[in-house]
């Protein structure tokens, strides 16, 4: 015999426990009918051999203390490698960069590894609420509990003993509840009593009623008649008055047209009137500006001829020194002899000096003359403008004001025309509060009539009311005799109910209607008519009979034969 691989023997080992844990953890959840919580014994134990199966074949890393085995490494280059999580588990085989991690007799580099992510696919079906907050990850692996996965007869014995238990009690609940609806059969006799005394109160109400109505018609032949009078007078006052309110209303028309028409002439004339004073508020804008423009010339003229005033003093201080320089000169020229020619020669440049300012002083006394003559004309022609800016400023206050006045006129005329507007308009509201109190009254008299008519119609209805009692009385003698006729029925149905079995829910694995596999999101139902197990939308009828407070869950098949044994009874 050839020894085994004890690698291989471990990878199997493994495999087996994953898919042990992984089925018994579905099995239990299924059961279990609620999401798992963190403290679940097989959610725990199927966490273990996971645990198991990834540190299988794990390298171990060098450290300086100790040698450490972990599986946080190759998980974080998963993560690093591959953010999508749900192709971490298709992809982990051929992952690179599991060598430096794996051993190559590892579980997760052989195909065991790939099968079991294969049977993880399974654990979609479960709701889990794990909370990883404060727990320590980096303790030592847990130990497999095998007994959870060992079973012995005894345990399948008492787990069947168990399931007939639970059976047995729905059975008992069962038939507890059909008793209580057999006990609600006298509920429906003290029922018919009551019906009974009420049929005799509404025979006395309908005696009661009929007298009433007797006095009535003699009251609403009274009020016909005194109608008839009313209308006859109101039809006359309204013809009246509809004729003056069409004279008043014709004649207030043409006034308030002749009215309309003054009102459009004067706003007219006051537009006119406004564009023509903002026109000259204009124009007495742009002469303020010109003359603001001139005054500012004046000043610059001012400057210069003072500019030249100045210029004229210094030209004249030098032609004093030079005087005094040639009457120097000319004393020198008598004590000196040898100095004559030259002082000759400079007296002569010094004449031609003082011709050339002498010159100058001429032009520019020409100028001066010129510049005062110009500010002469400038202040005549100022002082022109101004008089005809008054002048014009003068005639437009004058027409200003007599404009005002025709606005004043027309502003009285105005009020005249509002004053006589209230008083039509007061005639008006007298007129309308008439026609109202004569609409007030004719809806008196329609609501009159409308009360009259309400009034035969109650008659009309006593009279259905007083036969449809009759009737009743008739029927709930018939239905009287048919209830005791369905509470035998009733009896004979809980006494075939009664060796009927309640199926139990291993037994059935498909629904019986249509027949299709039962799972988390098919889950099962038990008929309360006849025992049978189906899906939801087999068995999602309520039907609710007299012997029961609340509605019972039938399937569709009894539901049907139900309402024909109740549509067979009725009249």
């Amino acid at each position: 015999m050839a020894t085994k691989d004890p690698t291989a023997v471990e990878r199997a080992n493994l495999l087996n426990m994953a898919k042990l844990s992984i089925k018994g953890l579905i099995e239990s959840a299924l059961s279990f009918g609620r999401t798992l919580d963190s403290d679940y014994p097989p959610l725990q134990q199927f966490f273990v051999v996971m645990e198991h199966c990834l540190k299988h074949g794990l390298k171990v890393r060098k450290s300086f203390l100790s040698y450490n085995k972990t599986i946080w490494g190759p998980l974080e280059l998963v993560e690093k490698l591959y953010p999508e999580a749900e192709e971490i588990g298709a992809s982990v085989r051929d992952l690179p960069g599991l060598n430096e991690f794996y051993e190559y007799h590892a579980l997760m580099m052989e195909e065991e590894g790939a099968v079991i992510v294969g049977l993880l696919v399974g654990l979609n079906v479960i709701d889990a609420n794990l909370c990883v907050k404060g727990e320590d990850l980096d303790s030592q692996v847990g130990v497999i509990d095998f007994s959870m996965y060992l079973k012995n007869e005894e345990d399948i014995g008492n787990k069947e003993r168990n399931v007939q238990i639970a059976a047995i009690l729905d059975q008992k609940n069962y038939v507890e509840e059909l008793n209580r609806q057999l006990n609600t059969v006298s509920s429906l006799h003290s029922r018919v009593d009551s019906l009974e005394k009420s049929n005799t109160k509404l025979i006395e109400e309908l005696a009661i009623a009929k007298n009433n109505i007797i006095k009535l018609q003699e009251e609403n032949h009274q009020l016909r008649n005194e109608n008839k009078l009313i209308l006859m007078k109101t039809q006359q006052h309204i013809e009246v008055t509809k004729v003056d309110v069409e004279t008043e209303l014709q004649t207030y028309k043409h006034s308030r047209q002749g009215l309309d028409e003054m009102y459009n002439e004067a706003r007219r004339q006051l537009r006119d009137e406004s564009q023509l004073r903002q026109d000259v508020e204009n124009e007495l804008a742009v002469q303020v500006s010109m003359k603001h423009e001139i005054e500012l010339a004046m000043k610059l003229l001012e400057k210069d001829i003072h500019e030249k005033q100045d210029t004229l003093i210094g030209l004249r201080q030098q032609l004093e020194e030079v005087k005094a320089i040639n009457i120097e000169m000319y004393q020198k020229l008598q004590g000196s002899e040898d100095g004559l020619k030259e002082k000759n020669e400079i007296i002569a440049r010094l004449e031609e000096k003082t011709n050339k300012i002498t010159a100058a002083m001429r032009q520019l006394e020409q100028r001066l003359q010129q510049a005062e003559k110009a500010q002469m004309e400038a202040e005549d022609e100022d002082e022109k403008y101004l008089q005809e800016c008054l002048s014009k400023s003068d005639s437009l206050q004058k027409q200003i004001s007599q404009k005002e006045k025709q606005l004043v006129q027309l502003e009285t005329d105005l009020k005249i025309e509002k004053e006589w507007r209230q008083t039509l308009q007061e005639d008006l509201q007298k007129e309308k509060d008439a026609l109202s109190h004569l609409r007030n009254e004719t809806q008196q008299i329609i609501s009159l009539k409308k009360e009259f008519l309400n009034l035969q119609d109650e008659n009309q209805q006593l009279k259905k009311i007083y036969h449809e009692q009759e009737q009743a009385l008739q029927e709930l003698g018939n239905k009287l005799s048919e209830s005791k006729l369905k509470i035998e029925d009733i009896k004979e149905a809980n006494k075939a109910l009664q060796g009927l079995v309640w199926l139990k829910d291993k037994e059935a694995t498909h629904c019986k209607l249509c027949e299709k596999e039962f799972s988390l999101s098919k889950r099962k139902h038990h008929c309360r008519n006849c025992g049978e197990i189906f899906c939801n939308a087999c068995s999602d009828n309520e039907l609710p009979l007299p012997s029961s407070p609340k509605p019972v869950r039938v399937c569709d098949s009894c539901h049907a034969l139900l309402i024909q044994r109740c549509s067979s009874n009725l009249p």
